[in-house]
Parts: C-alpha cells; structure tokens; sequence
C-alpha cells in the first residue's frame, strides 16, 4: 500500500502484512537452465529452498489447457486432434535427437538457415500446436521467431523438456521465499571468500577514466574496482532500449478455473488467441 501510495488501510481480511511475500518482478527457473547449473556448481543451493511450479496452461479459445508435460498427457490433451497428436509426438522425438554437430540428426534441414515455419510445415503441424510450442515451450513473447533460422527454437524446447525431465511434473522452480533469496545465497558466498560489504551507501557518481570504469564514488570516498556490474538505470548513457515489459500483480480471491486448484502455476496467453503483436 505505501509502495502504490494506494491512500487507507489495507482491509483487515488480508491479514498481517508480514505474512505476504510479493516479487516484482517474478521470474521462473528451468530446471536444466544455465542458473541452475551455476547454482550447483558454485554450491549456492544449500542457501536456497526451491518448490516446483505445478503445472504450465496456455489459454485457447477462452478455455486454459494444460500443456501437455509427459507423453501420456499429450495423448490425453484435448488440445490437439488424434492425427495432430502423433505428428506433434514425431517432432518431439526429432527435437530431442537434435544436434547440429551431427549432419544424421538434422534430417536435411540447416539449423543455422532453415527458418522455424519450414520445420513446422515438415511435420505438418497447425496453428493451435505452432502456438503452444512457440510460446509455451520455447517462452517466445512474439511470433517472430517463426522466420529465424530454427536452431535457437529447437535448442529452447529442447531445454523445456530436459527441465521437465529433472524434477517432475514441470520444468520451472522458484526459491521458497522469493527471488530476494539468490543475491542473498551469492553474497553468503562471497562472504565466505572474503567479499566486502557497503551497505546503505548512497551512489554519487560512477568515475570514468579513458573511457573505462575505474570506482564509485559515495559519500566523499572512492572504491576502486577493474569491473562494474550494476542495473541499467545508473547507466543510462551506455545503454540502449530495445523493449520492454509491462508487469501487472493481481491479487485473486479465487482459484483460476481449469487450473485443477494447483497452489502455483503459470499461464501462457498467445498473441494469436488475443489479437495482439506480442
């Protein structure tokens, strides 16, 4: 409420505001992404709780589906027709075999000039599969990608479903208590090898010294460093817009139909299903 400047009180029916935990700007992880693996690797995950998202819905035709996770699913999914679905299940197995260092994989197609509607007019797929897997398994905001040559698409649902193989029966985690909880896990980290600490520190200026970042200067005094990593917004002039997204948080007093009461899930809306670019 004071972050909104909403005026009043929250209603006493929400209870205490210690008991909400409210990301701004959520984010899922794939269980087999790039995050993860750092995660591990680093070792950071014995800081962290995580909790798989239950289930993944794309939205047709004014109905939720659920994305069909393991191949019994896919059969049963009302999403797509008997025949759809045993040519939905060949490109499947295509992406899974998929690798661009081996010419016997690729089935005569050029992952690197082969445009993404190519591949899914080879097997013979319609629009409502096109949409799903587009924006529901490779997580394109747009139909763009569609004439890009396939190699990145195929390599995203390739992701997908080695996520969904990792921990059941959906290929997203998110820590327990929030995204706040990963720079906490890495600044344990980097507290344990020595890492330093400002906080509080109010940030006057980034110094510059032919043209390289050489400190920061707060409140009279400099940290030096030989790297910066920081948010955009201190930058400003050496950054380019290129996008942007629009983040709304609702707070439901009802289960979303069709969801089969999952305590977390997501939902896909394609462009296409609301007559929209993105």
């Amino acid at each position: 409420y004071k972050r909104f400047k909403i005026p009043g009180a929250p209603p006493a029916s929400m209870g205490r505001g210690r008991d909400w935990n409210v990301d701004l700007i959520p984010k899922f992880l794939m269980a087999n992404g790039q995050l993860v693996k750092m995660l591990l690797y680093t070792e950071v995950t014995r800081y962290l709780d995580f909790k798989v998202t239950e289930g993944s819905f794309v939205y047709k035709g004014g109905k939720i589906y659920k994305v069909p996770s393991t191949e019994a699913e896919a059969l049963a999914s009302s999403l797509m027709g008997l025949f759809e679905k045993r040519r939905f299940r060949k490109f499947l197995v295509y992406v899974a075999n998929f690798d661009e260092k081996d010419p016997r994989t690729l089935e005569g197609i050029d992952p690197k000039k082969t445009a993404m509607r190519e591949v899914y007019k080879k097997f013979d797929l319609g629009q409502d599969v096109i949409d799903f897997t587009g924006h529901a398994l490779a997580l394109y905001r747009t139909d763009d990608y569609l004439d890009q040559p396939c190699c990145e698409t195929i390599n995203r649902i390739k992701l997908y479903s080695e996520s969904l193989a990792r921990y059941g029966k959906s290929p997203y985690l998110y820590p327990l208590y929030g995204l706040g909880e990963l720079p906490q896990g890495f600044a344990r980290l980097s507290a344990i090898y020595g890492g330093t600490y400002m906080l509080n520190k109010p940030i006057e200026e980034i110094i510059v010294q032919n043209g390289k970042v050489i400190g920061v200067k707060s409140e009279g005094e400099i940290a030096r460093c030989k790297q910066l990593i920081c948010d955009p917004s201190y930058v400003k002039d050496r950054v380019e817009k290129v996008g942007q997204v629009i983040r709304v948080i609702c707070i439901l007093s009802h289960p979303i139909k069709n969801t089969n009461d999952a305590n977390s899930c997501q939902i896909i809306i394609p462009q296409n299903q609301v007559n929209r670019k993105s």
